[in-house]
């Protein structure tokens, strides 16, 4: 992981990656921003000089100092494109074992070339490692309150839907109201032609 005093900062990220100088490795740099702007949510943002990351969270030590740190990021390094994986590899030993050529530190992977490793698999592990700091930091950027909006958003959701049966149901019934309704004015009507009908057939008497 990059050193704590690396900071968030208001440089441009597209100037950044068009200025990486292996075209291929330009293209891969703007690939692994696509997932990891899918995964989070959020709009990417350079930490220090070399670093684009997504999303933040407030992490706290025992000694009670806090700070500020990105959920996911990458550095297109010379040498590697380095994916920062906050919660390290432990728990996705399932992933890791489809996902390919790679080296791991501690929170860094390092990819030589995209073409090395299977990429739907390294979308689930971005979207994995980032829902596994959402979960266990609550202040984390696009968790909890993404999850109430989405609850909310639901909810509205349900409530549309049974308001459009009621409604559904409401239109149906009086329809087959008024269906009853013809169908009774109907058997009247014939009802009483035939009633009329039948005063003409009767022949009249003579005293």
């Amino acid at each position: 992981m990059a050193e704590l005093k690396t900071q968030q900062n208001d440089a441009k990220v597209a100037d950044f990656l068009d200025k990486v100088a292996d075209p291929g490795k330009r293209e891969d740099a703007y690939a692994i921003a696509e997932m990891m702007a899918a995964a989070t949510g959020e709009p990417a943002r350079m930490w220090g000089s070399s670093i684009v990351g997504y999303g933040t969270y407030t992490y706290t030590y025992a000694s009670g100092r806090s700070g500020d740190w990105m959920q996911v990021a990458f550095s297109p390094r010379k040498a590697n494109l380095t994916l920062y994986i906050m919660p390290g590899f432990s728990a996705y030993a399932g992933l890791m074992s489809k996902l390919g050529k790679y080296k791991t530190g501690k929170s860094c992977l390092y990819i030589k070339r995209l073409a090395d490793v299977d990429q739907e698999v390294l979308r689930e592990l971005i979207a994995a490692s980032v829902a596994a700091i959402r979960e266990k930091y609550p202040n984390a950027s696009g968790g909890a309150k993404k999850k109430a909006a989405s609850k909310k958003k639901a909810a509205s959701k349900k409530k549309a839907a049974s308001k459009k049966k009621a409604a559904s149901k409401k239109k149906a019934a009086s329809k087959k109201k008024a269906a009853s309704k013809k169908k009774t004015a109907s058997k009247k009507k014939t009802a009483s032609k035939k009633k009329t009908a039948s005063k003409k057939k009767t022949p009249a008497r003579h005293k």
